[in-house]
């Protein structure tokens, strides 16, 4: 049943199609994958990335078959998050080895895949390679561990200039670094893992109020929120939650 969910909304998707605008570029893997982690369609550049001559090389394997074990298992970890709790993970700064075992940075981002009775049958994703090599850019690393932070403690009460400080870091050269890699700033980031949580945390518990919804975001203004919020999705979050209780909230990607 799963593998036909899948194929269902690959073709929704026109995943074919997709995979071939993807083929045209050199700088960014394309992958989709199953519940399993199971690559089911990749483009070119995944293919070379993975050091191999063929996709059919890749096509049902997963990440522990392709790169050494460290880095193949963040890789899953990241799957079975979004997969399991059905949420993205955007802009996601990571170091890759690649087939010549240098080592290089990339921008991942990985989203849900759905099939048409709302479930998760997979997800879809891509990573650009950014051509900056670690040895000579050990700023990237620092920045990488600022980013993660943001995104793995969003919700507590997080001191940006606190973060760089930690790191070794001015503030200012931390949002230069931010500025080029991810083109937004630490706290935008802050925000947009923020505001994620908050519209997946309705979708998933639309009759949520909104108190613990902004306990859970990080928030401590509901106006603040509120505004925030309706710029991110065009709806306040009682429209929100209104929409998914009605079932007119799309979840076919």
């Amino acid at each position: 049943m799963i593998e036909r969910n899948v194929a269902k909304a690959l073709e929704t998707i026109g995943v074919e199609a997709v995979e071939s605008l993807f083929d045209a570029l050199n700088d960014i893997a394309f992958f989709v994958k199953d519940r399993e982690g199971r690559y089911l369609s990749i483009n070119r550049t995944m293919v070379w990335r993975c050091g191999v001559q063929h996709k059919r090389d890749v096509i049902g394997k997963t990440a522990l078959d392709l790169f050494p074990r460290a880095l193949a298992e963040t890789y899953l970890a990241q799957d079975r998050m979004v997969i399991d709790k059905g949420v993205s993970i955007d802009k996601q700064l990571e170091l890759h080895i690649y087939p010549w075992r240098s080592r290089g940075w990339c921008l991942t981002k990985k989203t849900p895949l759905y099939g048409k009775n709302g479930e998760v049958v997979g997800l879809i994703g891509t990573s650009q390679d950014l051509g900056a090599l670690d040895e000579p850019n050990p700023a990237y690393g620092k920045i990488a561990q600022i980013a993660r932070t943001i995104s793995e403690k969003y919700q507590e009460n997080i001191s940006l200039k606190g973060l760089a400080e930690d790191a070794g870091l001015s503030l200012s050269r931390v949002e230069r670094l931010f500025q080029k890699v991810f083109h937004q700033s630490p706290r935008q980031l802050l925000l947009q893992c923020r505001l994620s949580a908050a519209q997946t945390l309705i979708e998933q518990h639309p009759h949520m109020k909104i108190a613990e919804l902004i306990n859970a975001c990080g928030y401590t203004d509901h106006s603040a929120f509120s505004r925030q919020f309706k710029a991110y999705t065009g709806m306040s979050p009682t429209e929100y939650g209104l929409r998914v209780r009605k079932g007119t909230h799309g979840y076919d990607t």
